[in-house]
């Protein structure tokens, strides 16, 4: 395995040599490879959940080369390199699980985890200290680049954890209820696009908490809502073909009642 590493660490490196490397791989930065390196997690994601095994592999491949890309670029700039980088795992995971690698006692899962989350608030806390301008907060180490779903997952669970949580989903029901009105609201005229948009964001906020609670990933159960609107999208345009007509000579209550049709045929 060694071997296979050293080999693709030789590839990037040749991959931006300046005079001989590829001129694309060459005039890249951070910035500019995030958005793959974030693409290629969700690749990763959509393999796992078509259980292809095939294609796992394969993106996994492409994810790490993400990882030695980055890792190369710092190398480049005096940062790091791709072996810090295992080092620094390597150094975490092992403090992050003292039952395994020490003689802590950890008895269940359950119990794993809060211990886990126990070392991590110890990390963002001493992270914390290091910008003198901002207070330690629960909600330190919640990356602002992740999907909006998840950041809102993330955030609402960092708040439960110190006791800023309902108990129940009655109230978070209403919650919903009332933002709904405040849209309705917010979209007479005149209308401020500004509050608008907020409004609609306290109540997608209002759902994630509603369903975080009902123990759904809100941004998985967002993907499949996305793949079933899509599976039967394609099945009306089907539909409307076979009668040689197109989507768009269609009225909204045609096209709803073959929608109907379609679920109903699921």
């Amino acid at each position: 395995m060694q071997e296979n590493i050293s080999q693709l660490l030789e590839i990037m490196t040749r991959l931006r040599d300046p005079e001989n490397g590829c001129p694309w791989d060459i005039e890249q930065d951070f910035t500019s490879i995030a958005p793959y390196t974030i693409e290629e997690a969700y690749e990763v994601d959509e393999a796992i959940r078509a259980d292809d095994m095939d294609a796992l592999k394969d993106e996994l491949g492409d994810l790490l080369l993400q990882v030695v890309f980055h890792a190369e670029m710092a190398r480049e700039a005096g940062h790091f390199n791709f072996s810090d980088v295992v080092a620094g795992i390597s150094e975490k995971m092992t403090r992050r699980h003292p039952h395994v690698f020490a003689d802590s006692n950890i008895r269940d899962a359950d119990q794993q985890s809060k211990a886990w989350e126990v070392q991590k608030a110890e990390e963002r806390a001493a992270e914390a200290g290091k910008h003198n301008n901002r207070a330690p907060s629960a909600l330190d180490g919640v990356a602002n680049a992740l999907p909006a779903l998840m950041r809102a997952e993330k955030n609402q669970k960092r708040a439960s954890r110190v006791g800023f949580d309902w108990c129940e989903s009655g109230p978070m029901i209403e919650k919903i209820a009332e933002e709904l009105v405040e849209i309705n609201d917010a979209k007479s005229e005149p209308v401020d696009p500004k509050h608008l948009r907020l409004e609609c964001g306290d109540l997608l906020f209002s759902c994630v908490n509603l369903v975080r609670h009902l123990g759904v990933d809100a941004e998985h159960a967002l993907r499949d809502s996305n793949a079933k609107f899509e599976n039967r999208f394609r099945r009306m345009e089907s539909v409307v073909q076979g009668e040689n007509k197109r989507v768009e000579e269609k009225t909204l209550e045609q096209l709803e009642e073959i929608w109907q049709q379609v679920k109903a045929d699921e």
